[in-house]
Parts: C-alpha cells; sequence; structure tokens
C-alpha cells in the first residue's frame, strides 16, 4: 500500500472510531468517555499516592491504581460497552499507525547520499559487559577485526578513560571511530570523534540503544552495523551539551537524577526508587527546579529532560517515543510539575493540565536552589554545578551508518499531522 492509501485507511480508521461508540450509545457515548477519563484520573492519583508516600497510603495508592481501571471496564462490560470501547480503542491505534507510516520517510533519501569510502584505519571500542554480553553473542570482535578495524576490548575489572582511549587511537591514525556498546560510551567517543572531524559510527550492543534505534539501524543484529565501513553514507547530526558534558539522547535532572545517586539503585532498582521516591516527590529533599528555554521560564518542576533534538509527540509521557530528525538543531524539553494528588490526577490531560510541559529550544538552562545538580547524562551518574546550560551544536558529528537500515522507513514517535494526512488521503 502507497502513501496515499496509508493516509486513508489512517482517516477512515480515525472516522470509525468516532462513529462506533456513537451508534452504540448514541450521544451517551460521551459520558462514558468522562467515565473512562475519569478512571484514568483516579488510577493517576493511586500512582502518586503510591509513589510520594509510605505506610497506609502507599498501599491504597496501589489499590487504587489498579482498581480504578478495572471498576472502569467492569462498568463497561455491564453495560454492554466494552467491546464497542475496545473496538475504538483499536481503530484509533489503527488509525495513528498508519497515519505515521503514510508519513515516514523511505530509503528514497539514504539512496541518494553519496557512498562514503571505506576508512583505511578503523578504531572500535567495545564493551563485553554491555547489552548482557552482546559483544560475545554475536562474535562482534571476530567480525571487527575481518572487516579491518582494530579493537580495543574494555576492561572490567579496572577504571578506564574512554574518551582518552579515542584521543589515544586518533593520535596513532584511526581515520573513524566506532563503539559497540551503550549510549553513555557512545557519547564519549563521539566528542571525541567530533572534535577531531573523523567519522564515527554506532554499533548497537547495549541495552537500550536509543540513538542507534533513530539512526535507524537493526538493534537485534548490531553486527548488521558494521556495514557502515563497505557501504555507508555519512549523515551530519546534532550532539548536545549540558555544560561540558555531551549527550547523544538525553540529559535529565530533578527526581531520576536524584534516585540513581544511591549508590543501592543499580542492583535494586525498584526498591531503591520506592524508598528514595517520598522524599523526593513531598519530603525536605524534594528537587524544585527552575529553567529557562531560550525565552520561556518554568519553575517549581520536580523533574526535566533535555534531549538532543525533540522526541516525538507520544502517547505514554514516561516513553517519549522517536527523534524524527537528529539535524534540527534544537534541544527537546519536558517538563514535569506534579506537587500533590490533584495536579497528578490532571496530569492525564497532557500538556494542556500545566503539568507536563513540552519545548523546543536552542539553549536551556537548568537551575536549582543548590550549588550542584545531579544529572543523567545518557543514563550515566553526573554532578554539575548550578545552573547548568544546555545546548545544541548543530551537525557537529560526521556519523557513518549502512546504506540500508531497516529503521528509516519505521513511523517514527511523533504525533500525526492530521491536517497533512488528510491532504494526502484526497490527493491534494
Amino acid at each position: 500500500m502507497d502513501s496515499a492509501g496509508r493516509a486513508r485507511l489512517a482517516v477512515l480508521a480515525l472516522l470509525a472510531g468516532i462513529v462506533v461508540p456513537l451508534v452504540a450509545a448514541g450521544l451517551r457515548s460521551v459520558l462514558w468517555a468522562l467515565a473512562g477519563i475519569a478512571g484514568l484520573a483516579l488510577a493517576a492519583v493511586g500512582v502518586w499516592w503510591t509513589l510520594a508516600h509510605t505506610g497506609v497510603l502507599r498501599a491504597l495508592g496501589a489499590a487504587l491504581s489498579v482498581a480504578a481501571p478495572v471498576a472502569v471496564l467492569a462498568l463497561y462490560a455491564t453495560f454492554g460497552m466494552l467491546g464497542p470501547a475496545l473496538l475504538s480503542l483499536g481503530l484509533w491505534l489503527l488509525a495513528v499507525t498508519a497515519a505515521r507510516t503514510a508519513l515516514a520517510p523511505g530509503h528514497t533519501a539514504a539512496s541518494q547520499l553519496a557512498f562514503a569510502g571505506a576508512p583505511r584505519t578503523p578504531w572500535i571500542l567495545m564493551n563485553p559487559r554491555s547489552g548482557g554480553g552482546k559483544v560475545g553473542r554475536f562474535r562482534l570482535v571476530e567480525k571487527a577485526r575481518t572487516a579491518g578495524c582494530r579493537v580495543a576490548l574494555l576492561d572490567a575489572d579496572r577504571h578506564q578513560d574512554v574518551a582518552e582511549l579515542a584521543r589515544q587511537a586518533v593520535a596513532e591514525g584511526a581515520d573513524l571511530l566506532a563503539v559497540a556498546g551503550g549510549d553513555g560510551t557512545q557519547a564519549l567517543v563521539a566528542e571525541v570523534a567530533a572534535h577531531h572531524d573523523v567519522p564515527f559510527v554506532v554499533i548497537p550492543a547495549g541495552t537500550r540503544n536509543h540513538f542507534a534505534l533513530d539512526l535507524g539501524l537493526d538493534r537485534e543484529d548490531p553486527a548488521a552495523a558494521l556495514e557502515a565501513l563497505t557501504d555507508g553514507v555519512e549523515l551530519r547530526v546534532d550532539l548536545g551539551y549540558a555544560a561540558d558534558r555531551v549527550f547523544v539522547n538525553n540529559a535529565s535532572f530533578g527526581t531520576y537524577a536524584s534516585v540513581v545517586t544511591d549508590p543501592a539503585y543499580r542492583d535494586a532498582k525498584t526498591r531503591t526508587t520506592l524508598r528514595t521516591l517520598p522524599g523526593l516527590l513531598t519530603g525536605e529533599d524534594a528537587p524544585r527546579l527552575r529553567t529557562r528555554a531560550d525565552r520561556r521560564h518554568v519553575d517549581g518542576l520536580q523533574a526535566l529532560l533535555v534531549s538532543n533534538n525533540p522526541y516525538g509527540r507520544a502517547v505514554d509521557a514516561a516513553r517519549p517515543g522517536r527523534r524524527e530528525r537528529l539535524d534540527s538543531g534544537l534541544l527537546g524539553v519536558v517538563c514535569v510539575r506534579v506537587g500533590n494528588a490533584a495536579q497528578a490526577a490532571r496530569i492525564v490531560r497532557g500538556p494542556r493540565s500545566g503539568q507536563l510541559i513540552r519545548l523546543n529550544a536552542g539553549e536551556v538552562v537548568v537551575e536549582s536552589d543548590t550549588g550542584t545538580l545531579p544529572a543523567g547524562i545518557d543514563g550515566e551518574h553526573v554532578v554539575l554545578p548550578s545552573p547548568v546550560v544546555c545546548r545544541s551544536a548543530p551537525g557537529a558529528l560526521r556519523v557513518r551508518v549502512p546504506r540500508r537500515r531497516p529503521g528509516t522507513s519505521r513511523a517514527s514517535g511523533a504525533a500525526p499531522d492530521w491536517p497533512r494526512v488528510v491532504r494526502l488521503a484526497l490527493g491534494r
């Protein structure tokens, strides 16, 4: 199905998703929709009590967060609305998926890029522990050496300066730097590659590999990224800076960044989070952040995420989706301002609630009442002097990727541009 066909499918599915509840319940469908929203709001309150309190209130919150949506589903089922509601939701998801794929770029852009000549002395840094041992599982060392790479393996038993290893490789003649590891390691080597203006290759051997995802790489087959050495094209992408620290994905401040400072977090993530969050959300240790994104000022924040290019407007704020572009020269900003149960209930309204604020800016300044700010830089914990100035370095990094990348034809996490979808569906 071509793009116009997918656009027509998206519009028809969207209209059908509206018609189904109207046919099933008439104007009463508005009341059923309000009941569903109320259930979500109560569940949000339950989640807030669970995270921000201890003891009896935490237990009540956990019960409410489960009971509220279950009660709504039971109510729908009792009055014969469960089927129409699920069908309407399925049609809405189909509409969004079809709209995104209709607007998603295909392989044509990559195919029009000129082939980047094969490097003479490529160097690749590998972390054997990343991604649960992907380096060994996919035989990346052997495959990289077969491709002509000089391989440096990180030693788990001693601290090594990753950036210094990369600088030494360039000094010894490396004309391409690559990393098989997590996003934090990618960022450190990417900064060296940008400084010396040598190409950079991402091998998605980490756990999440968000940077690789947004480059369109196959995270299920890390070795496929080595094709960039023999059949690759070169892209210019931005780098983000938080003070003097580079990030390829994002820098987080506030609640999450404070949780990961706890030494127990690495071995007991859930237990440590539940133990520390009440004090960070409602106690004396609760962070209160202020930010200035270009000319926009926002204060009273519990959490703040600054991303290297804006993330798509996904439904789930905790999983902001993908970045449609990596070369916009802008930072994305997601601010969370939830101080009580009433504000937690309003957050289901999204950006209109005032509790979840999304901005784009060229420069972002993050401040607090303390002299330092804990931050998560691509998942790595650091402490930075306050205020922290975040900025974008447009086109700073030369990234070499395989010509054929499966992710280039997938839909991004951005919200569909419905006027554009309708024009496409109508052939305009």
